[in-house]
């Protein structure tokens, strides 16, 4: 009897295991939800997207497509030009113009910009600096000798989202002249009848100045353009004589001038045009 009832409680003991895994196997399966053919559809990528990017995005080389896509990004935003983008020739021509009209002063120089990313421009300015006056009120004269001077700075163009052919601009420069000058004075006294003269010849100096400019540049035709610049001066050093300041400093102007202007003819040489962005309009020849 004894013997009967413990195979009759080890059969129940397994039976129970045996119902205990069934269950365990059928929680454990895994449920699939069905794929309707509305969803089961490939998405086609965008025009913008390159084969090169999607081949990066397949191959797992999740790192350099996304620098590709932000750079794709980058280049649809603006167009990006070449680093030498086009080389500028100009010519200062407003102050003879002027001193013809009754200045007492002029200038005239040369300068090349070179434009990069058309952005950029580094430029470059030499020229010659002249002038004379006679104040009403004093009895002298100054004359100011054709001497020298030059200019360089950089500017940052505002449009460079633009054609090269229209610019808007600031920049810095930094100016430096070595000059001479005579300056003439007559006396006359009325008590004795006698007129004395006064003479210094060739009194030599030097200046050091910075310049903050902002301007504009506009094609006219063909490779022509035309530019306007307004400079505030800011002069570092001026070497005084034994007898006096000079007051006029080529490339300067008058020593307690603080703004100037000048106006310029360019002729551009397009650098790297194979390279320049795609545009409907007609380029430059």
């Amino acid at each position: 009897m004894t013997q009967r009832l413990t195979t009759y409680l080890i059969a129940m003991l397994v039976a129970v295991c045996a119902w205990a895994q069934d269950s365990t196997a059928v929680s454990q399966k895994r449920h699939i939800t069905p794929v309707r053919p509305s969803t089961n559809v490939v998405k086609q990528p965008g025009r913008d997207v390159s084969p090169e990017l999607i081949e990066q995005y397949i191959t797992g080389d999740t790192l350099a497509a996304l620098r590709k896509a932000k750079d794709d990004s980058l280049r649809r935003s603006y167009p990006r030009y070449p680093r030498l983008t086009s080389l500028w020739l100009g010519v200062n021509f407003i102050d003879p113009l002027l001193q013809a009209l009754g200045q007492d002063y002029a200038s005239t120089d040369v300068h090349a910009t070179l434009n990069m990313w058309n952005r950029l421009q580094p430029t470059v300015e030499l020229g010659l600096g002249w002038g004379k006056t006679r104040p009403d009120d004093l009895n002298f004269t100054y004359r100011a000798k054709p001497s020298p001077y030059a200019k360089v700075g950089v500017n940052y163009n505002f449009l460079f989202k633009s054609r090269p052919d229209f610019q808007a601009f600031v920049g810095l420069r930094l100016g430096a002249s070595t000059f001479r000058y005579d300056v003439e004075a007559h006396y006359y006294n009325s008590y004795w009848q006698e007129e004395q003269r006064f003479e210094l010849r060739g009194q030599r100096s030097n200046a050091l100045w910075g310049e903050v400019v902002a301007g504009l540049k506009v094609k006219i035709v063909d490779r022509w353009s035309l530019g306007w610049t307004v400079r505030w001066h800011h002069l570092f050093k001026c070497k005084d004589t034994e007898h006096g300041r000079p007051w006029y400093i080529p490339g300067y102007g008058p020593r307690g001038r603080a703004l100037a202007f000048s106006v310029s003819a360019y002729y551009t040489l397009p650098l790297s045009q194979s390279k320049w962005p795609k545009t409907t309009e007609k380029t430059p020849k």
